[in-house]
């Protein structure tokens, strides 16, 4: 019996979630905007030094003013608040078909989105340089929740037969918590190539005494730190998802009669765990390090995805019973 009530309240804090989530990244364009540093031209002026040191980023973010600084509190709050309706969307939903909320792609997808952000609220508070990748995390944010939206909703219902198990709990929240986490991993790998890149245009400027113009991409983390939370988010989600892989496993031996069948979902499950490996294993080897590596992880985000939608869109295979 599905609780009508309760399903259209999910629906509603979706909706709100993602008015919050745009609010947000809308906050977090402003700080970055009022916050701009104009340390390169700075630096020339005052005569300092033309490069950066060997292993160093070419721009060191400024001193927040102090109205950017109260910006970025406030997208942090809306973020949260963002999170709290967001997680409301998947209690309500849990509560209105007495289950757990991750029975189909909407609710699946809704569940990695949460996580991710849930994730980027962790690292900006323990690391407030990491306020300012804000922007560049929830703009796919507010994207992903409105093609959920769009495309990928389904009512509120019981589970299909062949998700009626306990398996459910440990493979598919495994699988939901790994996936986000990938995703916050996946995006710093991207700004940390955006940031190498910027840091290569100041000091080739620097070099030639005409230093490049200032930049929003100023305000981001620098290179050395962005790569250090791709890699360091990665090495967490990596025994996570291994273990919802596993768990995926066992959960088709008791179905199914068989750990492994190449079914679709479980190969390219698979391929996006050796992507991972190949990525943790470039991190430590000399020669692909740096842009190599992230490169490698943006792969492997890519891999998630095109798993998340290839299974349920396009082909079909045992794994294509969540429905949309």
């Amino acid at each position: 019996m599905i609780d009508e009530s309760l399903a259209a309240l999910s629906d509603t804090l979706f909706s709100v979630s993602v008015g919050l989530y745009s609010l947000a990244a809308a906050t977090f364009c402003a700080e970055l905007a009022f916050g701009r540093s104009r340390q390169p031209r700075e630096l020339v002026a005052a005569g300092g030094p033309a490069l950066p040191p060997a292993g160093a980023s070419a721009v060191t973010p400024a001193a927040e003013p102090e109205g950017a600084r109260r910006l970025g509190l406030v997208a942090m709050v809306l973020t949260g608040l963002g999170a709290v309706t967001h997680a409301g969307v998947l209690v309500a939903r849990g509560m209105a078909t007495d289950r757990l909320p991750w029975g189909n792609m909407y609710e699946f997808a809704t569940a990695v989105v949460l996580v991710a952000v849930v994730a980027y609220l962790v690292l900006a508070v323990r690391a407030p340089a990491l306020r300012h990748i804000g922007v560049f995390l929830l703009a796919p944010v507010v994207l992903s929740m409105v093609l959920i939206g769009l495309f990928l909703y389904a009512e509120a219902g019981p589970l299909v037969a062949a998700l009626r198990s306990s398996w459910l709990a440990i493979h598919v929240s495994t699988a939901t918590i790994g996936f986000g986490i990938f995703f916050v991993s996946g995006i710093a790998s991207i700004l940390y190539l955006v940031r190498t890149r910027r840091d290569a245009l100041v000091a080739a400027g620097a070099s030639t005494g005409a230093p490049a113009a200032p930049s929003l991409l100023d305000r981001l983390p620098t290179a050395a730190a962005l790569d250090r939370t791709a890699h360091r988010t990665a090495v967490f989600g990596f025994p996570i998802w291994t273990f919802a892989v596993i768990a995926g496993a066992i959960w088709a031996e008791s179905a199914w009669g068989r750990f492994w069948g190449w079914d679709p979902k479980e190969t390219w499950a698979f391929i996006a765990w050796i992507v991972y490996a190949a990525y943790l294993h470039a991190r430590t080897t000399a020669g692909w390090r740096g842009r190599p590596s992230a490169w490698i992880n943006i792969v492997g985000l890519a891999v998630m995805i095109f798993n998340l939608l290839f299974v349920n869109l396009v082909s079909t295979g045992l794994h294509s019973y969540g429905g949309v």
